[in-house]
């Protein structure tokens, strides 16, 4: 048997990154075009797939005007047998998930997402037979925290329950059904493959416990975006492949039961060739929509009075960061929050002095919201102090650089926070913990230790993500539905041109 397997392809169709229009090597339909597929392979995919382009966001906004789904397309013509829905294939509400879902040829399979509207056909479980007779049980699910992370009302129609449960009731149904058992799981690996330390005390990430546990033949997870070439506990064998179809989990399987071998490899996407070529020509009616996609993202809305250059990480972080800055006051604007957190993503980024809609969605990503916070001075302490973990501090060479914390196992330079409405101060001479030695009003009043005021900041980090569980625990006072790219399209239109925005204090002792 073999198993090809996508996951965490984020929107990613085309070998084209949209912010710098320039082409790249990923995307459904490049692999579409390298896949050899026969009666003994199965095509599968762990999710994540509706978020994350501008064709994307495009299409989501404009769907009724087509009789396709761009990514079904993408799915389809690579042979997709099964697939699970991610985290952010929720963000759009049911109806998004149920035209994705009609346009697809292979079958939606899900053991703890239970469809309340009727239209998504999700199975629990699949028994494959494959062309020499083997028979292979398949189930999957989701991270619970959907539930924490999503908008109310995208899930009036569909229930997300707590993973592990159904799991493993599917695996005793399962186990003595067919030869080989596989579970496809959108969620990670909770602890380092290496050294066994736990990452997280959250339930976000469960995929070790799945292995201990339980006892499928194969694991193939996602929502990490961290390359897992193979690696076997307690007789499951788990991969999980990069984000943005840059990678896919090739994997083959020999002999049943206790004689079973797993082995895996991933492969990374080829450039463009002549089979891409015919599948381009192939879906030529999809012309339109990448037309408009294109002029959509060029289309001006407004000026900076000067640019911004790229901002290196490091010194961003120890200087402040005006893009951030701009983000803040987006989010306090909005909200009339007294203060406001955001965070950039891995890349350096910069704004032009002449701003059009790619460039906003190049700097802001991902489709968050925000919310309203109530917080004390103890929990905007305690959240700046996680902040200053950011930081390795060398006392004999005086050199900074990130912490192995925000860069292992995966990079996230996006759980590091920039905060405006505040006077703050980073000693980062001090240990890990201890590092906060100013904290303050804008106009120099010091924060009162029994007050409450608001904090404004994305429902990503609202949930507590990343490390800020003092802020997820926080009462929420209000929420928007109004997504962050487009807060900036509209704020950038309404300030053009937008000035230099100071509204922090911030400074850091080395």
């Amino acid at each position: 048997m073999r198993i090809i397997f996508t996951s965490d392809t984020h929107g990613h169709l085309y070998p084209i990154n949209y912010a710098g229009n320039r082409p790249e090597r990923s995307g459904v339909f490049c692999l579409a075009s390298q896949i050899e597929k026969d009666g003994n392979t199965l095509v599968l995919d762990g999710g994540d797939t509706l978020q994350g382009t501008p064709l994307l966001s495009y299409y989501l906004e404009h769907r009724d005007e087509y009789d396709f789904n761009p990514m079904a397309e993408g799915f389809n013509a690579m042979g997709l047998d099964y697939y699970t829905l991610g985290n952010h294939d929720f963000n759009f509400g049911y109806e998004a998930i149920a035209d994705y879902a009609r346009n697809m040829k292979a079958q939606l399979i899900s053991c703890n997402v239970t469809d309340l509207g009727g239209e998504l056909d999700i199975k629990k479980n699949v028994i494959h037979t494959l062309e020499d007779g083997t028979t292979v049980g398949i189930t999957a699910a989701v991270t619970g925290f959907v539930n924490v992370w999503e908008a109310k009302e995208h899930l009036e129609k569909i229930k997300v329950a707590d993973p592990l449960p159904l799991i493993k009731e599917q695996y005793e149904y399962l186990k003595d059904k067919c030869d080989i058992t596989v579970c496809i799981y959108h969620g990670g690996f909770e602890e380092d493959l290496k050294t066994g330390r736990l990452l997280s005390e959250t339930a976000e990430n469960q995929a070790c416990r799945i292995m201990r546990e339980m006892g499928f033949d194969i694991l193939l997870t996602g929502h990490q975006h961290i390359p897992v070439e193979g690696v076997e506990i307690e007789g499951t064998y788990g991969v999980q492949p990069p984000s943005n179809a840059l990678k896919y989990c090739y994997l083959e399987t020999t002999g049943k039961g206790p004689e079973l071998k797993v082995t895996s490899k991933l492969v990374a996407v080829e450039e463009p060739g002549e089979r891409f070529d015919a599948l381009l020509k192939e879906h030529s009616f999809m012309d339109d929509l990448t037309s408009k996609v294109q002029v959509w993202l060029d289309e001006p809305i407004g000026c900076l009075e000067k640019e911004i250059a790229p901002e290196e990480k490091i010194y961003a972080a120890t200087h402040g960061s005006k893009v951030a800055a701009i983000f803040n006051q987006v989010q306090l604007e909005k909200t009339g929050a007294d203060f406001s957190c955001t965070s950039l993503s891995n890349d350096p980024l910069g704004l032009k002095k002449d701003i059009t809609v790619r460039d906003v969605l190049g700097i802001y990503q991902f489709a968050n919201t925000i919310e309203v916070k109530e917080v004390t001075k103890a929990v905007i302490k305690q959240a700046l102090e996680r902040s200053a973990e950011y930081f390795d501090y060398n006392p004999e060479t005086k050199e900074v650089k990130v912490s192995n914390i925000f860069l292992q196992p995966k990079i996230e330079h996006y759980n590091y926070d920039y905060y405006a409405g505040l006077e703050y101060t980073f000693d980062l001479t001090r240990p890990v913990g201890d590092r906060v030695v100013v904290l303050r009003k804008m106009d120099g009043t010091e924060l009162s230790d029994d007050a409450t005021y608001t904090l404004v900041t994305s429902n990503y980090r609202a949930t507590g993500t990343g490390g800020y569980q003092c802020i997820g625990n926080c009462k929420t006072i209000r929420s928007t539905t109004d997504e962050m790219p487009d807060l900036l399209i509209d704020f950038i239109r309404r300030h053009t041109p937008v000035k230099e925005i100071v509204n922090s204090k911030f400074n850091c002792i080395m």
